[in-house]
């Protein structure tokens, strides 16, 4: 899964990658290396305790440091989709958003409520019929001004921060991506299903 998703970085011109490890860390830097980092430049950055998808990103945060006003990709591991990022970025840059993310109309556990302009504003177990009730694709371009605004804790969801500096005005908008394949590889049901656009259960 990680050398899919760093050949598909690459494709779309991504040269410089920081990873999250935990379990197996050693296995996975050991992997990189015997692989020469697929041709890219990747950094480690080390989770002795799991920091949540907020809390990780926070800890390599100084990856990000050197241009202030180049957005980012942020990418699990275990998706498997043909979302175009360089589409994506653009609709990020062109909308002045803290963060984008990538979303589609299919069935989830954990539906993200956007407004009719797009806008993050509330997350759901269930659809509410009073916004667009999207599934998260695990795929976010995010501004790397949003890494000042954090907050203080270690160990936090991205979703929440996300929640939080929505409700205080901040652009966190939908990229609807429902005409791509997508699949969820942290659910063992879908290592034998054919992925396609929406209607994949998971995320």
């Amino acid at each position: 899964m990680l050398e899919i998703t760093l050949l598909r970085l690459q494709a779309f011109g991504v040269r410089d990658v920081i990873v999250n490890v935990h379990h197996f860390a050693g296995m996975i830097v050991d992997y990189l290396k015997a692989n020469d980092n697929f041709g890219m430049h990747v950094e480690i950055s080390r989770e002795e305790v799991l920091l949540d998808t907020g809390g990780g990103l926070k800890k390599a945060s100084w990856f990000f440091g050197s241009n202030p006003d180049e957005p980012f990709i942020l990418h699990n591991v275990d998706v498997i989709t043909t979302i175009d990022l360089h589409r994506m970025a653009d609709f990020h840059v062109r909308n002045r958003a803290l963060a984008t993310l990538a979303v589609q109309d299919r069935k989830t556990s954990r539906y993200l409520l956007f407004d009719e302009a797009g806008r993050l504003c509330g997350k759901s177990p269930t659809p509410d019929s009073r916004f667009q009730s999207l599934g998260f694709s695990g795929l976010h371009v995010v501004s790397p001004r949003l890494l000042s605004m954090m907050g203080d804790d270690e160990v936090f969801s991205i979703t929440a921060c996300y929640l939080d500096l929505a409700s205080r005005g901040e652009r966190i908008l939908a990229f609807r991506a429902d005409e791509y394949e997508w699949k969820d590889m942290g659910r063992p049901e879908n290592f034998t299903a054919t992925p396609h656009a929406g209607g994949v259960p998971g995320n």
